[in-house]
């Protein structure tokens, strides 16, 4: 039986919100420092060679803002579902909806909220991390800034995707891939 590719699940924390007054928490826009952070994101998915398949966004406008400004810069417009389930979910309710992923798609986009995005990296990262991965894993305990970018190697198929058996292979946060593009 040969073995399965390498799939990619990347978690997109969306960018920083506004906080207007009378609106709705799903309805909350992006900041000024959301709108420059979210395109950013995009541009460091393309030249990290990490443009997904399909893409799962959240329905809160903060995240749907965040994926089409980011997708400007992505060079590619890969299948989009704007999937209601993402906002208000648990990690583990994120990880029931990778599975979900049909088996052709190499790499999976979500882009959601925290404290989820968080919750899943920490799930899925490998119980015998490496020690750069340790550092990251470290990094997300610490916090998973809007606009950070979760990426997660794993060998098999979706369906199959459990916890602790993901290689965390990047974490990135807006500031470093502000400056890897001015760089």
């Amino acid at each position: 039986m040969a073995s399965s590719p390498t799939k990619h699940l990347i978690l997109l924390r969306h960018a920083k919100s506004a906080w207007p007054e009378d609106v709705p928490d799903h309805d909350r826009p992006l900041a000024p420092r959301g709108r420059r952070d979210a395109p950013a994101a995009g541009g460091w998915l393309r030249k990290a060679d990490y443009v997904p398949d399909r893409v799962l966004c959240s329905t809160a406008r903060r995240a749907r803002e965040t994926w089409q400004l980011a997708e400007e810069k992505l060079g590619a417009h890969p299948e989009t579902v704007f999937e209601g389930r993402v906002y208000g979910a648990s990690g583990a309710e994120l990880l029931d909806l990778a599975r979900e992923t049909p088996a052709e798609v190499g790499t999976l986009l979500i882009v959601g909220h925290d404290p989820a995005m968080r919750g899943l990296t920490l799930e899925l990262a490998s119980d015998q991390p490496s020690d750069a991965e340790a550092e990251a894993v470290g990094r997300v305990r610490t916090k998973y800034p809007t606009a950070a970018i979760a990426v997660l190697s794993f060998p098999g198929d979706w369906a199959a995707l459990s916890p602790g058996h993901a290689h965390l292979a990047k974490f990135v946060v807006p500031d470093e891939f502000h400056v890897k593009q001015r760089g």
